[in-house]
C-alpha cells in the first residue's frame, strides 16, 4: 500500500487533532515526495519502484508439501549401498533430536535408494531415474543441496517456510511481494494459489490458508484460491436472474456506504472491502479468460503431459501459471501434497514424480521459449527432508523415511539466479551439511532480492516489534546462486 494513502486513510479523527500541529509539515513533505511514492501502489512505491533494480518482476513457487526424499531424488549417496540394513553411527546423528515416530526405535537401519542416478548437464548434477524430465533441464537450475529448518514436523514447517515463524499469524511470502511491490495489473490478484491433486499417499497432511495469508498485513495482500471444479473462485459466477448492470449498481452503492464507514472510522479494511469487491467484478471476465485453455497450441499442452487438460492436476496448474505469468501476476503458488512418505517409498514415490517432473520442465522451457523466465523466478522444493534410516520394516525393495530437517534440496531457476550449478554439500548420509548451509531465511532473503527487495528493510509494526519476513538473526541473500 502506498505509505502516504496508508497514514491517510487510518488516521482518526482523534490522531488528526492530536497531531493537526504537524499538519502543515507534513503536507509539505508529501508535496516533496517523488511521484514513484505519491502514487506507487506498493509500500516501495509501485511495482518498479524497488529497493534495488530487481531481476525478477514474477515469481512462481512450486511446493512439494509432504518433503521429498532427497536421497531418492537428488543428492546422490553410493557410498550407502555397501551399508545396508547397518546402524546409523552416533557420530553421524549427534544425538539430533527426532520425531515421535521414530524416536522409540531399537535401530535406525541404512535404507540406500533402490534407484539409478546418472550425471547432468555442465555442472555434473547428479538427478534420479525418478525425474528424467529434471534431468534435461539442469543446466536452467540452481540446485541448492544444504538447505535446513529447525521444525521438524510439518505444521510448523511449512508454517515456518512459508511465513517467517513456526507459529500461525504471520504474513506470507506472497503477501509480503504484494504489500512490498503493489500490483502489475487491474483485473487479477497479485498472489494466486492451486492446490492440485496428487498421485501418492492419499492421506497427505492439510493445508491451511494462513500458508497465504496476509496474516498482520491488510487483507488485500491475501493469496486468491483457485478452486479445480466449479467457478474457479467462489461466488464469482452472478446468481440467477442478476446481470453485468445489476451487480455494477450493487457495487456502487456498497462502495458508497463503505466510504462512508472509511471516512467515519479510518479502517483500512474498509478500504480492503472496497478494492476486493472490485477485484471480483473484474475477474468476473478476467479470470473465465485466464482458464480457457482452448487457445492454447496443441503442441503447447502437450508439453505439460497427459493430465494437463485435466482440471486441477499439477500439470494443468503449471499452465496456468505460465498464463497468470503473462499477464502479470506477481506470485503464483502451486501446493503439491502427498509427499509424506513414511513407509514404502517406491511405492508412492515414483507416482509423486510423474506428477510434478514433466510439467515442472514444460513450465521452465515454455517460460524460456517465450522471453519470461529471464524476469520470472521459478523455485521448487519443499518443508524439509527424510532421513537416510528407515521407519519400519527394512528390505531392498521397501523402505519409509522420517522427516529430516537437517538438509534437503531446492532448485531455482531464472529471474537473476545462476543457471547450472549445484550448490552445498551434504556428508556421505545425506544427515549433515558439511559445505555451504542455506538456511530457510536465506532461501527467503535470496528470493525477495531477486525481486528487488531489501529483506532487513522491509518491515511491519506488529505487536510492538519491527517484524521481517526472515527473522532478526543473520541471514541474508545467497550470494553465489546470484547471476
Amino acid at each position: 500500500m502506498n505509505p502516504v494513502n496508508q497514514y491517510y486513510q487510518t488516521m482518526t479523527r482523534r490522531h488528526f487533532f492530536r497531531q493537526g500541529a504537524m499538519g502543515l509539515g507534513g503536507a509539505a513533505l508529501a508535496s516533496l515526495l517523488p511521484k514513484s511514492v505519491l502514487h506507487g501502489e506498493g509500500l516501495l512505491g509501485g511495482a518498479h519502484g524497488t529497493h534495488f533494480a530487481p531481476k525478477a518482476k514474477r515469481a512462481i513457487y512450486l511446493f512439494m508439501a509432504g518433503a521429498p526424499s532427497q536421497i531418492d531424488m537428488l543428492d546422490y549417496k553410493p557410498g550407502l549401498d555397501r551399508l545396508f540394513d547397518t546402524d546409523l553411527p552416533d557420530s553421524v546423528r549427534q544425538g539430533q533430536r527426532l520425531t515421535t515416530m521414530t524416536s522409540g526405535q531399537t535401530r535406525f537401519p541404512i535404507a540406500p535408494s533402490k534407484y539409478q542416478f546418472e550425471q547432468h548437464g555442465q555442472a555434473g548434477a547428479w538427478v534420479s531415474e525418478l525425474l528424467p524430465y529434471t534431468a534435461k533441464m539442469v543446466d536452467d537450475l540452481s540446485i541448492i543441496r544444504s538447505v535446513h529448518t529447525e521444525a521438524i514436523n510439518h505444521d510448523p514447517a511449512i508454517t515456518y517456510i512459508c511465513t517467517g515463524h513456526q507459529l500461525p499469524g504471520r504474513a506470507s511470502l506472497g503477501s509480503w511481494l504484494s504489500y512490498g511491490l503493489g500490483s502489475l495489473n487491474e483485473n487479477l490478484p497479485d498472489f494466486v494459489v492451486m492446490t492440485p491433486t496428487w498421485s501418492g499417499r492419499k492421506t497427505a497432511q492439510a493445508l491451511y490458508n494462513r500458508l497465504w495469508g496476509s496474516g498482520f498485513l491488510p487483507s488485500k495482500h491475501q493469496g486468491v484460491a483457485l478452486r479445480s471444479s466449479g467457478d474457479p473462485v467462489l461466488f464469482l459466477s452472478n446468481p440467477e436472474g442478476v446481470d453485468a448492470a445489476s451487480r455494477r449498481r450493487l457495487l456502487d452503492r456498497l462502495a458508497r456506504f463503505n466510504e462512508r464507514t472509511k471516512t467515519r472510522f479510518g479502517d483500512p479494511e474498509t478500504q480492503t472491502r472496497i478494492d476486493q469487491y472490485e477485484m471480483a467484478f473484474r475477474m468476473q471476465s478476467s479470470i473465465p479468460g485466464l482458464t480457457d485453455l482452448s487457445d492454447e497450441p496443441d503442441h503447447v499442452v502437450d508439453m505439460y503431459g497427459p493430465e494437463a487438460k485435466k482440471p486441477g492436476t499439477y500439470a494443468a496448474s503449471c499452465l496456468l501459471a505460465r498464463r497468470m505469468i503473462e499477464r502479470d501476476v506477481r506470485f503464483v503458488q502451486i501446493f503439491h501434497r502427498g509427499w509424506d512418505q513414511h513407509g514404502n517409498i517406491p511405492e508412492d514415490l515414483p507416482n509423486q514424480c510423474r506428477d510434478i517432473d514433466q510439467a515442472s520442465w514444460a513450465l521452465v522451457q515454455d517460460l524460456k521459449t517465450r522471453g519470461l523466465l529471464e524476469d520470472t523466478l521459478v523455485i521448487w522444493g519443499g518443508e524439509f527432508g527424510r532421513t537416510v534410516y528407515c521407519q519400519g520394516k527394512l528390505t531392498r525393495e521397501s523402505y519409509g523415511r522420517d522427516h529430516h530437517p537437517r538438509c534437503f534440496p531446492m532448485w531455482m531457476a531464472g529471474g537473476g539466479i545462476k543457471p547450472g550449478m549445484v550448490y552445498g554439500k551434504t556428508d556421505d548420509f545425506s544427515y549433515n551439511i558439511v559445505e555451504n548451509p542455506v538456511h530457510i531465511h536465506d532461501l527467503n532473503a535470496t528470493i525477495l532480492d531477486r525481486l528487488g527487495i531489501d529483506h532487513e528493510r522491509l518491515s511491519v509494526k506488529f505487536q510492538g516489534l519491527d517484524v521481517r519476513l526472515t527473522g532478526v538473526e543473520e541471514h541474508g541473500p545467497v550470494q553465489a546462486l546470484l547471476a
